[in-house]
């Protein structure tokens, strides 16, 4: 896949790339939904001797629209993104640099300079894509907009238990601790990378070593509590439990700082500076404070007996 990073005002032209089947997204979560989207491009391309593409955007749209400063939060951060529409067999990836000025190009404008100029022959969007200043254009305005350089598809509602699959769903599932709905949702277990870090060791005192890990971009965190998980270290997969909580920062013991620290099953290796993986499975309970050492064990215990039987059980 080749990747190209597009910078507004950009200088391409038509003869710089073959005739492509272009689908159009912000594409976050690379969900069912979008996996359509992207597929049918794929097919399209493949059926009609042409090369396939996807043009995404960076960053969010919403950090330079709105109003405030936002620091967003990802389901597909873009690297991830870049990996999971590769692995769906594309050609081309253009990423968009969205800016305030790109934003405010009319539908028309955009077509012509984002479309028609990158020698887009057939694009692939879902039905509620819209593009332009305000998203004034839509898929209805399209065949307006095209001046008749290119045809193209509309990808229907995807629905699963008669809820439109889409990353806001999928948002409000990771947010409420229901990571088997979000992964049903995007067709795969939620995954998030990181490295491991040197925490408080207490688990390790305790008994039950942890693994403590720090994001390596910014994704949507679940909801804080213990989880059913499992983490890829090396290329091989282990199963434990993972504690999402707050703790009082270092610097200021008034300030607190999200922890999030992996217990693995039956593995007794140092992994510090690691990179890993972290599959999310299912939520057993909210985090908790303990009157005691001993009734903390107790618990890291049971929540270690709840875990292994999930993962026995599917």
């Amino acid at each position: 896949m080749k990747l190209i990073t597009v910078h507004h005002p950009h200088s391409f032209s038509e003869d710089q790339f073959p005739p492509l089947v272009l689908a159009l997204g912000y594409f976050d979560g690379v969900h069912k939904g979008h996996q359509q989207v992207i597929k049918t491009a794929v097919e399209t391309a493949r059926e009609n001797h042409l090369q396939s593409a996807v043009m995404t955007f960076d960053p969010h749209p919403s950090v330079v629209l709105g109003h405030k400063h936002k620091h967003i939060k990802y389901i597909t951060p873009l690297e991830d993104k870049k990996e999971l529409i590769r692995d769906l067999g594309v050609d081309y990836l253009f990423v968009v640099r969205f800016t305030s000025e790109f934003a405010s190009l009319l539908p028309q404008e955009f077509i012509d300079q984002y479309i028609i100029d990158l020698n887009v022959s057939h694009v692939v969007a879902g039905f509620d894509y819209s593009y332009g200043r305000m998203g004034k254009g839509t898929m209805e305005t399209l065949p307006f907009h095209s001046r008749e350089k290119f045809t193209y598809t509309t990808v229907p509602k995807l629905s699963e238990d008669e809820d439109k699959v889409s990353s806001t769903l999928i948002r409000e599932c990771l947010k409420e601790g229901e990571v088997g709905k979000a992964s049903q949702l995007l067709g795969r277990h939620y995954r998030m990378r990181g490295t491991v870090i040197h925490g408080d060791k207490r688990g390790r005192k305790i008994g039950f070593p942890t693994a403590n890990i720090e994001m390596s971009y910014a994704y949507l965190v679940p909801k804080n509590g213990v989880y059913a998980v499992r983490m890829k270290i090396h290329d091989e997969w282990y199963e434990g439990v993972c504690n999402i909580g707050f703790k009082p920062t270092f610097k200021n013991p008034d300030e607190y700082s999200l922890s999030i620290e992996v217990h693995l099953f039956d593995f007794h290796s140092s992994i510090y500076g690691e990179e890993v993986f972290i599959e999310w499975y299912e939520r057993i309970r909210d985090e908790q404070k303990f009157s005691g050492i001993e009734a903390l064990i107790a618990q890291i215990q049971q929540d270690k007996e709840t875990a292994i039987r999930f993962f026995s059980e599917i």
